[in-house]
């Protein structure tokens, strides 16, 4: 999708792209990087909410992102799916914010979880990426 942008000098053609991250359907993917973030809790390092997980895409740290499909308003997260493409970092869509929350150690919701160091969760882990590059 391309959007003219117009400006004191002219037309600035931006180029705007749409990237997703894994779809819900695959269930299968989602049920690892729900395990894959209890395991990381336990025995390596997580990050929960979206502005830690920028940080941790863009310094180059994160090893796999979830974020939550159920996100109020979308734009919260909409940029993570681009920066994790971006840097090469496997991206899992999941289906609730409460579900996220709950497997990160928390009593409340939250929109997006990194894992820094994988831990025990490392074999999980490359599964779902190769699952991902498929």
């Amino acid at each position: 999708m391309r959007a003219l942008k117009s400006s004191n000098e002219g037309f600035i053609l931006i180029s705007l792209e749409f990237v997703r991250c894994t779809k819900m359907a695959e269930k299968d993917i989602v049920d690892k990087a729900y395990e894959a973030i209890e395991l990381a809790r336990s025995t390596g390092k997580i990050r929960k909410g979206a502005n830690e997980v920028t940080k941790a895409i863009e310094k180059g740290t994160a090893k796999l992102v979830a974020i939550a499909k159920d996100v109020n308003p979308p734009e919260i997260t909409m940029h993570i799916p681009l920066l994790s493409k971006e840097k090469g970092v496997p991206c899992v869509e999941v289906p609730s914010r409460e579900e996220l929350g709950t497997a990160a150690g928390l009593s409340v919701p939250t929109t997006a979880v990194v894992i820094l160091q994988e831990g025990e969760a490392k074999s999980v882990v490359s599964e779902i990426a190769k699952e991902i590059v498929k």
